[in-house]
């Protein structure tokens, strides 16, 4: 039987996380580098992760996922400064726009779609294309959400985004697995951080706490252990899996 932390290791690993600046983007990359990797930092201003840089002896690059030749820099620069292309790629970068749909203007749509949907398309595909020219496998963690198949009012484009994330993982699982690319998706459902903390410490958010069945939030370190299944050897014969991590509200009865 194989050692079980020898499975969820990934020494000799390089992983790159989008949107690293975000509080759930620092979570996941903590978690990459303690199981062993070497982690890229990428988001739109690095500056903002420099701290964490420092942290965790990563390498910071300038990344908008709506920019190809922005994305392909990023890879570039990544692939120069560790010797290896990013065989673990956590697709975090995330937007929303929170108003009803009638209201939503078409830029608003747009800038949604273009974050959570074409942005994670695009920087899997560079992903990809280097690692079918290295000869390397590798692992694609889409970040969707709970949304992705269930609805809450004001989330229009957001909802649509993640249900589109969800499908679009499943396709380029089937079309990559020739390639030994895995591409799974990770749904989390409320996480708390300290953006939206106080938020869920209002009426309102308590009402919402409620409605999930654990009668709590859930935090970035319960996503640790999902992640590392589908980004390490635990999870070689998964791919085009959603794993949802939401304290059962998702299957909660109407």
């Amino acid at each position: 039987m194989s050692d079980p932390a020898a499975l969820f290791s990934l020494k000799g690993r390089t992983a790159l996380v989008t949107g690293a600046s975000g509080a759930l983007g620092t979570a996941f990359a903590r978690v990459l580098h303690a199981a062993g990797a070497r982690v890229v930092l990428a988001a739109r201003r690095p500056e903002a992760c420099a701290a964490l840089a420092a942290e965790l002896d990563a390498f910071s690059v300038a990344m908008d996922v709506t920019d190809e030749g922005a994305i392909a820099a990023a890879f570039d620069a990544a692939q120069a400064e560790c010797g290896a292309a990013c065989d673990v790629i956590v697709n975090n970068a995330g937007v929303a726009v929170t108003k009803p749909a009638l209201d939503q203007t078409a830029a608003e749509w747009d800038a949604v779609q273009d974050v959570n949907l074409r942005g994670c398309f695009l920087v899997a595909q560079a992903a990809a294309r280097r690692l079918v020219a290295a000869g390397m496998p590798g692992a694609i963690v889409n970040i969707a959400s709970i949304l992705g198949a269930r609805v809450i009012s004001g989330v229009a484009g957001y909802a649509a985004a993640k249900a589109g994330l969800i499908q679009l993982t499943r396709q380029l699982a089937v079309e990559w697995a020739r390639h030994r690319i895995r591409v799974n998706a990770l749904a989390p459902g409320y996480v708390e951080t300290a953006i939206n903390r106080d938020v869920f410490a209002s009426e309102v958010g308590q009402a919402m706490i409620r409605r999930i069945p654990q009668r709590r939030l859930g935090t970035p370190e319960d996503l640790a252990g999902p992640l590392l299944l589908l980004a390490s050897e635990a999870g070689a014969h998964m791919t085009g899996s959603v794993v949802t991590v939401d304290g059962g509200h998702s299957i909660n009865p109407l």
